[in-house]
């Protein structure tokens, strides 16, 4: 869950999951977290919704270690 000041800094991040308040200096995220926006479409029960929400690193890699199929991993040399 991200919380943006009043001039749209980046001000809070908490894990949707566990609620742990990560690391934010100066409007920057300083440590791992996973992001994510869907926007729900017309062929889905939530059509016209968009949900958000943050994972910290650890309660990421507790959800995806669940998955059936692996998450695919792919290395970056540069962030994008």
């Amino acid at each position: 869950m991200r919380k943006y000041n009043e001039n749209g800094q980046l001000g809070a991040v908490c894990c949707n999951m566990c609620g742990k308040k990560m690391i934010v200096k100066e409007g920057i995220l300083r440590e791992g977290a996973a992001c994510f926006d869907q926007a729900w479409g017309y062929f889905s029960e939530k059509d016209g919704e968009v949900h958000h929400f943050d994972l910290c690193e650890e309660c990421y890699d507790r959800l995806t270690a669940e998955f059936c199929l692996p998450v695919d991993v792919e290395e970056c040399l540069e962030y994008l």
